[in-house]
């Protein structure tokens, strides 16, 4: 059940950002009349998500624990190949007119990132330090790994603190 609840967690910090942009777009501010100016609430907005991204981290600590030692054959950094997707995200975010779109688009998006099994990708976890990689092992097996390491070889690399989110993708929890 504790995996269920953070995939969901995952799942919504993976595409908060679409909201936030949403609420920039139409210049959505917080109804507050004591705020200076529309531009607090953009901020106000942006730091959730972050939060709400150290948040989900934080609650990593509790998924299953796994390792992986040896027999990796290639590590691959994610960075770059998972963002053109991410930034379709704000694409469709700047695209979107009204509320009730914003809401079924971010409900299909869930639905499908959710169910994909390794689009976990959040820019935001970028900010407290965490790459992205895909990961081979030399019996096929491929996996998405969610790390602080600066993986630049694959001589002697292993995960000893991994924390098991589905059978695709992990968070390495290691101090590096």
């Amino acid at each position: 059940m504790l995996k269920i609840v953070y995939r969901v967690l995952l799942t919504i910090n993976a595409i908060i950002l679409l909201v936030v942009v949403y609420l920039i777009k139409t210049e959505k501010s917080l109804p507050f009349h004591w705020l200076p100016s529309v531009h607090v609430s953009y901020f106000v907005y942006f730091t959730a998500a972050i939060i709400m991204s150290g948040v989900c981290l934080w609650f990593s600590r509790f998924l299953s624990d796994d390792i992986i030692t040896g027999g990796i054959t290639e590590a691959e950094s994610a960075n770059n190949s998972y963002l053109p997707s991410y930034l379709g995200y704000f694409f469709v975010a700047l695209s979107i007119n009204d509320c009730d779109t914003l809401i079924w688009v971010t409900g299909i998006v869930m639905v499908f990132t959710f169910f994909s099994q390794t689009l976990y990708f959040n820019p935001l976890f970028l900010i407290f330090g965490y790459k992205f990689y895909n990961v081979s092992t030399d019996n096929g097996v491929k996996f998405f790994v969610i790390s602080k390491k600066n993986i630049t070889t694959v001589n002697n690399l292993s995960f000893h603190k991994l924390k098991r989110i589905n059978n695709y993708t992990f968070i390495d929890k290691g101090r590096y």
